[in-house]
């Protein structure tokens, strides 16, 4: 089945379309009717926007609202008000339902035209836009019209966006994409590179939905160059009723070779979305806006007519400043009106953002002639315009400066057809080198490999440290104007691109709905060990956060992730030893940020979060290839080390976003891994420490229930509730290896089963045996049961998890009685607490309840006694100026985030 059939079919269905759907997938004969109304069922939500400011210059916003079980049918319709009663236009369809098929998230969007700080959401029926969107299909186009703008997709050829108009009057051209190979590094200063340009090509264009308010349309393809295309592409684009602007979200997914030790290989040297605008107006009624720190803007015309010698007048010479149509140049000083032509004309602009730490802005006449320096400063907002008093084009790259080297450019300016490049890459800055960052150093047995494992902490295997197959992507915006903006408005367009409005529902909501196994509370500070507690989560966050920006944590590929272990001796995190540098959702810092968005709506926690989404679905996760479906463990590359592991895949770290957002980007990776018990044919995770003889058969896998299968089963239970193409066997797949694992002799303790492909079921063992590991429920297994038991009435599995919850963190003699041994030498006891609370809070055992708190507090982890505060360093200790708090490292973050959450959440009123 190829990549476009495979793709949720939810993405383009109308709401009823959808639960007609959702009651296939979920395996009922007819139609769901609404069920019975729930106690306590909300009657409304209030919904706010993440941080002050409202929609802005967006084109619109999309978000996603939870609601608890039985409240709605799955078909269920929903009206959008102000706080004021003035009906709002929204298009409403369901992300995911519960079992019983009712509805348990539902998505809405909004476009432009209200300036509204809160809105109602209620059951009801939409008021329609003033005029919806219209979706068009002709043999060569997708042409979209929002009511304002009119914008022709490709169906076939290089340009994505055939053109863009408004008022009839063409603003935008030839949207395409472009790429620079560099065929070969030097290491010296030869001076020999050479680099060959590639253009889009489309290969397939769909429509995902049509509107009324909100209209998305898919285009996949590859760049090409004669008889070569590679580096795919996926690019959506965003459009709402009333909008002016439309949003582009990008992704490529790299399948070039770059091999270790060689200087040859496919390295890009730039990488970018063009397009092509028309100049219709005189030269000096030409703007070119360039945005530079924060919503400053550099402000000049093609022509310029201020600071010359001779003074056309002010009143000119102010309207030229800003944007608007000059007088008749018949009205000027006609000592400047005549010799207008010996004025030069600036054609070309370029910003280069090559670190997050300095841009500079450069200009010149046209090509063949040298650039002169037009300012710089620290970090830009990756925004511009180009056009005239007729009309133009604003363009933005999200994360600008975060995801370096970037840079924008503008040429031609002068002629009647302007360029504007927007790069993803800049070609001013170094090639995009992805070899593998050492030798070997002789690692080429397993025997040698774990020796490495034991001094760097770095799981090497020759030919393992590949990028093939890791993707990015990249957020854009574009606006269509009848004429230059003031600067004011382009503020509001720079702040858009920067932080995109993003409606949210409140925390309150999100507890009563009870999604996501209901393991968070609203934040109490009543007590004083409470409050302790939320100033550690405080704490932990805040010193994050502020070593992201002290440490530069930032760049195209790493941009979103955080280090894994801390160098008191060097007062640097480890980002050069193997195992210890980047974190790659180890230990799961995503779920401990997801949930304490979840819990208390703050704005700086849901932006880091979404970067981190970004970052390890895309990056540390293979798209393409053998190892497709599996993502790397921590290293000094996110793509470096050999094991290739479902864990890190994990659809555990992605669902958040996803329904908190409706974002398709995400929803295509969670999809993509239904079908990831595959790998398991590909390659055994436990091929290096194996004693036992073992091949991998398509009727015999040996796969884990602990970081293996809770990676399978978030993605079956969320391809089931999204009521995905493979709704059907994803259901299957959830209840029958729920069934087989609790069968097993052992249930969880058991540690691992044979798992047949064909038939989505674990043979049973007939022998019990005890295999337990620390990093079995860590991974998400916890959360993941927690929904599970809470959806599913399976109570052996129920039990059988409950056993696994009682015992980890019990003595070994505990152990030994219950199971006939003990479980061996274990860790990560803190973290593992909250399986105690959760344990604690299902049968109402007071004694787990207490022992969640004891192994929270007195076992290993963070302790009270620990500082809690940071120390302030510099130079010459290290190399900027700065904060550390050496007794921090990531796994014992997440582990404590995690159960301070879920323990407050679950036995919260049984703390010591």
């Amino acid at each position: 089945m190829s990549p476009i059939s495979r793709r949720s079919l939810l993405s383009a269905a109308t709401a009823a379309g959808a639960a007609a759907q959702f009651s296939w997938a979920l395996g009922s004969t007819t139609a769901q009717a609404a069920p019975a109304a729930a106690p306590g069922r909300p009657e409304a939500v209030t919904l706010g926007w993440l941080e002050s400011g409202g929609l802005g210059a967006a084109p619109g916003t999309t978000l996603g609202v939870p609601w608890p079980k039985g409240a709605y049918p799955g078909n269920q319709t929903f009206a959008l008000t102000t706080a004021d009663g003035k009906q709002v236009p929204v298009q409403s369809w369901p992300l995911a339902q519960w079992p019983d098929g009712s509805l348990k998230w539902s998505a809405h969007a909004i476009g432009p035209g209200t300036t509204a700080d809160t809105f109602t959401l209620t059951p009801g029926e939409p008021t329609a836009p003033a005029r919806r969107i219209t979706v068009g299909r002709d043999g060569g186009a997708v042409t979209v019209d929002t009511g304002v703008i009119v914008a022709r997709l490709g169906r076939s050829g290089s340009s994505l966006v055939k053109s863009v108009s408004r008022g009839g009057r063409e603003i935008a051209a030839n949207g395409r994409l472009v790429l620079l190979r560099q065929g070969e590094i030097e290491d010296g200063d030869q001076g020999r590179e050479s680099y060959e340009r590639f253009e889009s090509t489309v290969l397939a264009t769909e429509v995902e939905q049509d509107g009324p308010v909100r209209a998305v349309v898919r285009i996949d393809g590859k760049h090409r160059r004669g008889n070569r295309s590679w580096l795919p592409f996926s690019v959506r684009l965003y459009f709402y009723a009333g909008s002016e602007s439309f949003r582009m979200v990008h992704t490529i997914t790299y399948d070039g070779t770059q091999e270790p030790g060689k200087a040859s290989g496919d390295f890009i040297r730039g990488l970018g979305v063009r397009f092509t605008v028309p100049m219709r107006d005189a030269s000096y009624d030409r703007h070119i806006r360039i945005g530079g720190d924060g919503t400053g803007l550099l402000r000049e015309a093609v022509k310029g007519i201020t600071g010359l010698r001779r003074d056309p007048g002010a009143a000119v010479q102010a309207a030229q400043f800003d944007g608007r149509k000059l007088p008749d140049p018949a009205t000027w000083d006609q000592r400047v009106t005549s010799r207008l032509h010996l004025i030069p004309e600036w054609g070309d602009f370029t910003l280069s953002q090559l670190s997050a730490d300095g841009f500079t802005l450069r200009k010149r006449t046209k090509k063949g002639h040298g650039w002169i320096a037009a300012g710089g400063g620290r970090r830009a907002s990756g925004f511009g315009y180009v056009g005239g008093a007729s009309g133009g084009l604003s363009f933005g790259l999200r994360d600008f400066w975060e995801k370096h080297p970037a840079g924008l450019d503008v040429r031609d300016a002068h002629t009647d057809r302007a360029e504007v490049t927007l790069w993803l890459w800049s070609p001013e800055a170094q090639p995009m080198d992805l070899r593998f960052y050492h030798d070997g150093l002789g690692q080429d047995t397993f025997a040698e490999q774990l020796e490495g494992l034991n001094i760097t902490y770095e799981d090497y295997e020759p030919g393992f440290g590949t990028p093939y197959g890791i993707a990015r992507t990249s957020e854009l915006l574009f606006w269509a104007h009848d004429t230059t903006p003031d600067a004011a408005h382009l503020a509001k367009e720079t702040a858009a691109v920067r932080t995109p409005p993003q409606l949210a529902a409140p925390p309150s909501h999100l507890v009563a709905a009870k999604v996501f196994g209901g393991l968070f509370s609203e934040p109490d500070r009543s007590t004083p060990a409470r409050e302790r507690i939320e100033d550690h989560l405080d704490f932990l966050f805040t010193y994050y956060r502020d070593q992201v920006d002290m440490r530069r944590w930032y760049g195209f590929w790493d941009y979103g992730d955080i280090m894994h272990s801390y160098d008191p001796a060097r007062h640097q995190w480890r980002y050069d030893v193997g195992g210890y540098a980047w974190d790659n959702s180890e230990l799961s810092p995503d779920l401990w940020l997801w949930y304490a968005y979840l819990r208390s709506g703050r704005a700086d926690i849901f932006r880091f979060a979404e970067a981190m989404t970004r970052h390890t679905g895309e990056v540390d996760v293979y798209h393409l290839g053998t190892w497709a479906g599996l993502g790397t463990r921590h290293g000094v590359q996110h793509y470096a080390d050999s094991a290739k592991q479902q864990r890190i895949a994990n659809t555990t770290y992605r669902r958040f976003y996803y329904f908190l957002t409706a974002d398709e980007r995400t929803g295509d990776l969670m999809h993509a891994n239904v079908d990831s018990d595959e790998t398991f044919l590909a390659l055994d995770p436990l091929r290096k420490i194996r004693t036992e003889p073992y091949t991998p058969d398509r009727h015999a896998l040996s796969i884990g229930f602990g970081t293996d299968w809770s990676g399978l089963v978030s993605a079956w239970l969320t391809e089931w509730e999204r009521g995905g193409p493979k709704a059907a066997k994803a259901k299957a797949r959830v209840l029958s290896t729920m069934e087989t694992i609790a069968a097993q002799p052992n249930g969880f303790v058991q540690g691992s089963g044979l798992y047949d492909l064909d038939t989505g079921r674990f043979a049973v063992e007939t022998e019990p045996k005890v295999s337990v590991s620390h990093l079995s429920a860590v991974f998400g297994l916890n959360e993941l049961c927690a929904e599970l038991i809470d959806l599913v009435d399976m109570p052996r599995f129920k039990e059988a998890y409950l056993d696994y919850c009682r015992y980890f963190n019990a003595t070994k003699a505990e152990q030994a009685a219950r199971y006939g041994q003990n479980f061996g030498s274990l860790i990560l006891f803190q973290g593992h607490s909250r399986l105690d609370a959760y344990a604690a809070a299902q049968t109402g055992d007071a004694k787990l309840a207490q022992r969640a708190w004891e192994k929270f507090y007195n076992s290993d982890g963070y302790r009270e006694t620990a500082p809690w505060k940071t120390e302030e360093v510099g130079g010459p200790v290290t190399l900027v100026p700065g904060s550390e708090a050496d007794w921090v490292y990531t796994n014992d973050t997440a582990l404590y985030g995690l159960a301070a959450i879920e323990n407050l959440a679950l036995v919260g009123d049984r703390m010591p």
